[in-house]
């Protein structure tokens, strides 16, 4: 039993005139969640980038102290 009301779960959800509904009545929902995390998004992309220019300055300050003890 639980099998069939899955498969017919599934069978109704592959129709397009359901897709179309659901799309139609999700991206509002997406829309508001990501507008709400954008700042955080963009508060990430910041962190990474800084991390990777602070970890580029200690890679290169390492390269040139090694140099010069060699």
């Amino acid at each position: 039993m639980k099998d069939n009301i899955i498969s017919q779960c599934l069978d109704i959800l592959k129709r397009d005139n359901i897709k179309y509904e659901l799309r139609k009545l999700l991206t509002p929902i997406i829309n508001l969640i990501l507008y709400e995390i954008y700042p955080y998004i963009y508060f990430i992309i910041g962190i990474t980038i800084l991390l990777f220019i602070t970890n580029l300055a200690i890679l290169s300050i390492l390269l040139f102290f090694m140099r010069n003890n060699i």
